[in-house]
């Protein structure tokens, strides 16, 4: 009871994929509270980590994406930038990078 099994590729995906946009929202929450007190250069790759979930977000939190990328790049200093496609795994490492420099 309570048990669920992911066994389908699908369903596989669709666990990893949540699991990290939970882990990269919740890193976008943390860094707003903290916008004052972060760098230009980290302001710059938490806009480009939320340009990074942008295709991996669905629905409204996808709209929401593309809104935080350029508020952090703004921020930041810097002009909006193309648009660039990450895998899920490459993702998880940009935040577990930018993490640190957020939590210290």
């Amino acid at each position: 009871m309570g048990v669920h099994r992911i066994t389908s590729e699908a369903a596989k995906y669709y666990a990893v994929r949540e699991r990290i946009l939970g882990s990269g929202i919740t890193l976008l929450g943390a860094a707003s509270e903290k916008i004052g007190e972060l760098d230009k250069s980290t302001a710059e790759k938490l806009g480009d980590l939320a340009s990074y979930l942008l295709p991996h977000s669905p629905g409204y939190a996808g709209k929401l994406m593309a809104v935080t990328a350029r508020l952090f790049w703004a921020v930041a200093g810097v002009r909006e930038k193309d648009w660039e496609f990450k895998e899920l795994d490459e993702i998880e490492k940009e935040i577990e990078d930018i993490k640190s420099k957020v939590e210290s």
